[in-house]
């Protein structure tokens, strides 16, 4: 077993690159590099791409991750009876590539070049009843894009649950945070996994697996973090002038805490703002809940059927 520390980037395939940047410059990311087949994104951190999309027809083909160490990466590749490749796109480093137990195109990289953060305002000091912090100063904010930060996770729709689901806490050393049950509890239908790291601290998940109800296996939605909950509104006001479909939120979920707000790119991808999430670690007890719609969100809108499509 290796322990992954991040999400690295995902993986879509698009037939129009153009009408992807477009969206995703209004979403808030930057164009990393672009060829003839490929467009590569990277948000405001010192990640070098957190976006690929790759010319063809709309699809979600899969996603990378953080190793620890290049020693991490031998281990894995002898353990799948693999390689250690040089990572030809945008970052360098090196990478093992695999298939998981869904069908997905997985790289595991390590010693990609950091790029330069982008500058970013300080997050908003809010002034809470009980915590007045802000003093003598304002808060004037103009409509422009998220200052979206990091990837932060992806979830995914499988119809391998069971055996993804051990392959990625065994192989890769996630642990489940929370998990959802139906019927009973010993019936798991979806887990939310962080990076099983000890006593670091890391988000509350950063891949979550739930089983397909249409036997269909695709992502569900992608996952950026933004600055603060006023860039996350900034966000929202700019794409829904310039009329991208609005998908679920502003709302807050249950499992995870973050404050959402789910859209779709051109080709009908799930992609969410996020901010405000838990942390977790090893230490933080696994928990399990009876799936409802009600439990997905805290509170917000109510989601429609179409966001579950």
């Amino acid at each position: 077993m290796i322990h992954v520390t991040d999400i690295a980037y995902v993986r879509y395939q698009a037939p129009d690159l153009d009408a992807m940047e477009t969206f995703l410059l209004d979403f808030g990311l930057h164009r990393a590099a672009r060829t003839d087949d490929a467009l590569y994104m990277r948000a405001g951190g010192t990640d070098p791409v957190v976006h690929i999309t790759q010319r063809g027809p709309a699809a979600t083909l899969g996603f990378g991750f953080h190793a620890a160490s290049d020693d991490d990466l031998v281990r894995l590749a002898a353990h799948l009876g693999t390689g250690v490749e040089d990572n030809a796109e945008p970052g360098g480093g090196r990478c093992v590539r695999f298939t998981d137990p869904s069908g997905f195109q997985v790289e595991v990289v390590h010693g990609r070049e950091a790029a330069p953060p982008q500058p970013a305002r300080p997050s908003i000091g809010a002034n809470p009843f009980d915590r007045r912090a802000r003093r003598g100063e304002t808060v004037r904010l103009q409509p422009k894009p998220s200052n979206v930060r990091r990837l932060g996770h992806v979830a995914v729709l499988t119809a391998n649950f069971a055996e993804t689901r051990a392959f990625y806490e065994t192989v890769l050393g996630f642990k489940a945070s929370d998990t959802y049950w139906v019927g009973a509890p010993e019936n798991e239908i979806a887990a939310f996994l962080h990076c099983g790291l000890g006593d670091q601290w890391t988000d509350h998940h950063t891949i979550a697996w739930i089983a397909s109800q249409d036997g269909r296996t695709r992502f569900d939605h992608s996952a950026f973090e933004v600055l603060d909950l006023d860039d996350l509104m900034q966000g929202h006001a700019l794409l829904a002038a310039r009329g991208y479909p609005h998908a679920w939120g502003v709302g807050r979920h249950i499992q995870g805490s973050q404050i959402f707000d789910y859209w779709r790119d051109p080709f009908g991808h799930k992609i969410e703002h996020w901010t405000d999430g838990d942390l977790v670690n090893d230490s933080v007890p696994t928990q399990a809940a009876p799936l409802s719609p009600n439990e997905l969100f805290q509170w917000g809108p109510a989601p429609t059927p179409a966001f579950f499509e």
